[in-house]
């Protein structure tokens, strides 16, 4: 198993980003020193290995066992992210119920982001038929009747609705993915 530099480290390699170990060193943000050790420990356990270009240049290559561990690596990502979206989505169903129960009937979500359309996807999949959930794009001129919901950063004080809520705060604040608890 790698660590997490040396997976940075295949990553840039699989990516052919850098070509020389000062750029490698560059982008993994290490001394040049801390980079070939890296480099030597990678090669040592098979995961990348070196072609000599000419007298002076080398270049840097994955080997079958190091494009094993970035696909494998990989998958685990893309796996953690889609589990991290489904916990926001369904945080953001409860929080809707709760505004629900309070009386909110009309919802804006400002912002055309990610966060905006999972928003959205939320709202649907609670089907009330007596709720209306419209997607804006700009800050209401006036005060919105109704709930803003900001899937924007840095506009929570430039909204003079009454009733607003930073999503993106919200998620912060709550730590649905345990960003803290290690």
């Amino acid at each position: 198993m790698l660590d997490e530099k040396e997976f940075e480290l295949v990553n840039i390699v699989g990516s052919e980003i850098a070509s020389s170990q000062r750029e490698l060193s560059h982008h993994i943000n290490l001394s040049l020193g801390q980079t070939n050790m890296l480099i030597r420990r990678l090669i040592t356990k098979g995961y990348i290995r070196i072609s000599q270009l000419d007298n002076r240049k080398v270049q840097y290559l994955l080997t079958p066992k190091g494009f094993a561990e970035k696909m494998q690596k990989s998958i685990k990502y893309t796996l953690k992210t889609i589990n991290s979206i489904g916990l926001i989505k369904e945080y953001f169903k409860v929080l809707l119920k709760e505004l629900y129960e309070k009386g909110e009937r009309r919802f804006f979500i400002l912002g055309h982001s990610d966060l905006a359309s999972l928003v959205e996807m939320a709202a649907r999949e609670l089907s009330w038929e007596d709720c209306s959930f419209e997607r804006i794009k700009d800050v209401p001129a006036d005060s919105a009747i109704g709930t803003v919901l900001i899937c924007q950063e840095d506009i929570f004080d430039k909204i003079l609705a009454q009733k607003k809520i930073d999503l993106i705060h919200e998620l912060a604040r709550k730590d649905l993915l345990g960003a803290h608890s290690a």
